[in-house]
């Protein structure tokens, strides 16, 4: 009687037939639960189930996609208040704002479990809530349920059992169970692989993940402890430099900034690199025919190199080598279009020698920020070499690129920029303000992959 479409996913017909079977199981649950004479233990440790979306009564007003909006919500027994754009879902929220990095993301569809939290008390997955949902919630993630000196009842069976293997799944296998450990009715070990159905493991871990889940229970008939992680502290963001919004915390006096443009740079601050590891690092060595100081010159120039840089444009300098601009990037259907602001904070004329940081944020959630040191050095034959590195810190739909290919990417922007600043340096026609083929991007950072896999398949 269900008239199912498919897509990539799923044919109708399996979709049809995968709705009887959980039809079913669920009309057999309700059966033995009314057949049931043993009386139902009401949660010990939560509080009742409650709609994980916000209430109507707090809904807010349409907000443009363009703007960022202040949500505030308890994560782990700490009040936090970030400013997210209104598609940012929860799991990027606790991620790059809050910098609770254990809640982990899969297929970002609901489907494989990975990212699931509690919110209000019931198991909800993070990546279909937006953040702005959960005004005025109660979130416990993965690292509210134990402490490092004293692990949840959960953690400490995986541990016991080898409950895991690559770790991919472990917070959502952790939460998911306590969610059903802390529920009413009895969790036998039959049933337990129908009840954490829920969450995909994607290697050898799962009997022992079903062992431990039926272990504690046995150990906790009356309902499983409490989370014991849950207190107010300080949250700290994952970056300790500027951001595309702040987490603050009520009572704990601190407020971290996570990535993205930072307004205070028109007061005067100096733009910082974030703290941690960059998401990628890009080395360029490109040969040019201009000698050194006409190279050295259009580096020189703002609005010169600005005009190099592929899908870049200057809109606005703000004064001590602050600068306010734009910059674009296409790979297949993902176009991203950044606001930015520019600092540069080392220039040395006789080493022909440049430093600069950037950071910019798209509105559709995505940041980066770059250290880019440049360095043009006279050629032994005649011309310059230009030397380009950089260390890319990336969040949002960005960041899912993944770190080789961002690399592989932003490598062959930089070689069009030394491209340009070459035609610049020998007087020849400017180069035009437009984006990169993201075409040739798309096949360049696949030949490279390609390349790579059949250099180490050769060395094996």
């Amino acid at each position: 009687m269900v008239d199912t479409a498919g897509d990539a996913h799923g044919s109708p017909g399996y979709r049809r037939r995968l709705l009887a079977v959980l039809a079913a199981r669920e009309l057999a649950r309700a059966h033995r639960t009314a057949a049931d004479a043993a009386p139902r233990r009401e949660p010990a440790t939560r509080e009742p189930n409650r709609n994980p979306a916000r209430p109507p009564e707090r809904a807010r007003a349409r907000v443009p996609a363009q703007e960022r909006v202040a949500v505030t919500f308890r994560v782990n027994g700490s009040e936090a208040t970030v400013r997210v754009p209104p598609r940012m879902h929860l799991a990027d929220a606790l991620r790059e704002h809050v910098g609770l990095t254990g809640t982990h993301l899969g297929c970002e569809h609901g489907v494989c479990g990975m990212c699931t939290v509690l919110v209000d008390g019931s198991a909800a997955r993070a990546c279909l809530l937006f953040a702005v949902q959960c005004e005025g919630t109660e979130i416990v993630t993965v690292e509210g349920l134990g402490r490092p000196e004293e692990q949840h009842p959960l953690q400490q069976a995986f541990s016991a059992h080898h409950a895991l293997q690559c770790g991919f799944c472990t917070p959502g296998m952790l939460m998911s169970s306590y969610d059903l450990l802390a529920g009413p009715g009895a969790v036998t070990r039959e049933d337990l692989p129908e009840q954490m159905s829920g969450v995909l493991c994607r290697c050898t871990g799962y009997r022992g993940i079903l062992a431990a889940v039926a272990d504690v229970a046995a150990a906790h008939p009356c309902g499983v402890p409490a989370p014991l992680n849950c207190e107010p502290r300080v949250l700290m963001g994952r970056s300790g430099g500027s951001g595309q919004g702040h987490t603050e915390q009520s009572g704990a006096g601190a407020r971290e900034s996570t990535r993205g443009v930072d307004s205070s740079l028109d007061g005067g601050a100096d733009l910082t690199v974030p703290a941690g590891s960059p998401s990628a690092t890009v080395e360029v060595t490109s040969a040019l025919g201009a000698p050194v100081d006409a190279v050295w010159a259009v580096l020189d120039d703002v609005e010169r190199m600005v005009a190099c840089l592929p899908g870049a444009a200057l809109t606005e300098a703000l004064g001590g080598d602050r600068y306010r601009g734009t910059a674009g990037v296409a790979l297949g259907p993902v176009k991203l279009s950044f606001a930015g602001l520019a600092q540069i904070v080392e220039r040395d004329a006789d080493g022909h020698r440049l430093r600069m940081i950037g950071q910019g944020s798209d509105a559709g959630g995505s940041a980066t920020q770059a250290d880019i040191r440049l360095r043009a050095e006279p050629a032994p034959g005649g011309g310059s070499v230009l030397r380009a590195d950089a260390d890319l810190y990336l969040s949002g739909r960005i960041a899912q690129f993944g770190r080789a290919l961002a690399g592989d990417v932003s490598r062959r922007l930089f070689e069009q920029f030394a491209m340009a600043v070459d035609a610049a340096a020998a007087g020849r026609e400017a180069p035009a303000r437009r984006g990169p083929s993201p075409l040739r991007l798309a096949i360049g950072a696949l030949l490279d992959a390609v390349r790579r896999r059949v250099s180490t398949v050769r060395r094996r």
